[in-house]
């Protein structure tokens, strides 16, 4: 009776001190795309807030969705930084949202100019950010799926 007392409160101290699960998006390569995502965010807020300033009458559409870009590479950055489900769940959608627009203002772009007489991050599918707009989206989802949460964390 005492040795099941002893492997019970060893079993329960070994429970105490094991490590809780980290989250994983955020180290090695995950830092090197939430970097990637952060500068998108800075540049893509820079220029949709110039653009807005300065010219916004000359092509409203462009510049709003230059904006929305923005807000959607500022919510990617920080919640692929962020530990948790909520937070993954977020990532999803953000980069889910990303791939959408690249892909949607990016024919739009191409088969509409009359609505886009000046380019936005993701007109022509990023062409003018050599395409990493495009490739970027899709980059995070594989991320994003290969370190999505188990049922232990």
């Amino acid at each position: 009776m005492e040795e099941a007392e002893n492997v019970s409160a060893k079993s329960s101290q070994a429970a105490d001190t094991a490590p809780a699960p980290t989250n994983t998006r955020n180290t090695g390569a995950g830092r090197l795309l939430i970097a990637v995502y952060a500068i998108f965010a800075l540049s893509a807020t820079a220029r949709a807030g110039y653009q807005i300033l300065t010219k916004f009458s000359e092509a409203p559409l462009a510049y709003l969705l230059s904006a929305f870009a923005a807000v959607v590479y500022v919510v990617a950055t920080v919640s692929l930084a962020k530990p948790g489900r909520t937070a993954f769940k977020v990532s999803v959608v953000a980069v889910l949202v990303e791939l959408v627009g690249v892909l949607v203002v990016g024919a739009l772009s191409v088969f509409d100019a009359v609505n886009f007489p000046h380019e936005t991050v993701w007109s022509l599918f990023g062409r003018g950010y050599g395409f990493i707009p495009l490739l970027l989206p899709i980059l995070g989802l594989i991320w994003l799926y290969r370190r999505r949460p188990t049922a232990s964390n």
